[in-house]
């Protein structure tokens, strides 16, 4: 029988792929000498697979983990009142918490984590993070309706930056934010005297919800997770 051989990818690459290190900072680390491969001292270019032993030397054992998280309408992110449900009551995953927020009325994808590096980084509004969002209506959209959105509106003292926003059907579009100001899609569309039947999270980042259904989870890993890592912290 033919035995398989694993792939083998480039040190810092498979440390980010784990969620250890950006590869920036993974060859910063590989540098220093603090990266073994099979006991011995890594040098940036070595090549490894998953059947190799990796040390980080002076690294916190504590593993950091990611997940996309579909909230479910009517479950609220955090600190729930009066008999809510929130997110750590609806799955069984211990010690992670939401990036960010959705109101209790909306639904789709937050991340998920035990990384509090990251807090800064996908909420700020300085570093441009895209998330996107379908909205559905109870009347018609105008294209009219749209523009004005995407030219950024003034909502009782604050201003919303530009966005991008793409008609689905009359009574649904699509909508790209780069900032995450409370309630902001819901305040837009009353400014505008839209009623909003549904507000879904699709997208954060290169992170999608696709098929993930209601109260379901999957962990980030791979290039998915190496690729928002990256976006975090290598384009600042």
């Amino acid at each position: 029988m033919e035995q398989k051989t694993a792939e083998k990818i480039r040190i810092n690459k498979y440390l980010a792929s784990k969620g250890i290190a950006t590869r920036r900072d993974a060859d910063k680390i590989i540098s220093a000498g603090k990266v073994l491969i099979n006991g011995k001292k890594a040098v940036l270019g070595d090549k490894v697979s998953e059947f190799d032993e990796v040390e980080v030397l002076g690294k916190s054992s504590k593993k950091m983990v990611y997940y996309a998280y579909n909230k479910p309408r009517g479950v609220v992110t955090h600190s729930p009142q009066n008999g809510e449900k929130d997110i750590a009551k609806s799955i069984e995953l211990k010690n992670v918490f939401p990036i960010g927020r959705l109101d209790k009325d909306s639904e789709g994808l937050l991340i998920l984590t035990n990384d509090g590096r990251i807090t800064d980084r996908l909420l700020n509004p300085d570093y441009d993070h895209e998330k996107e969002y379908v909205v559905k209506t109870r009347t018609q959209i105008k294209p009219t309706h749209l523009k004005i959105m995407e030219r950024g509106m003034d909502l009782e003292g604050i201003t919303t930056k530009p966005c991008t926003a793409k008609m689905v059907d009359e009574f649904s579009f699509k909508i790209i934010l780069k900032e995450g100001k409370k309630h902001q899609i819901r305040r837009m569309c009353d400014a505008l005297s839209i009623p909003i039947e549904s507000l879904k999270r699709v997208r954060v980042m290169n992170v999608k919800l696709g098929t993930l259904k209601s109260n379901e989870y999957r962990e980030l890993a791979g290039p998915e997770l190496e690729t928002f890592l990256d976006s975090l912290f290598d384009r600042s």
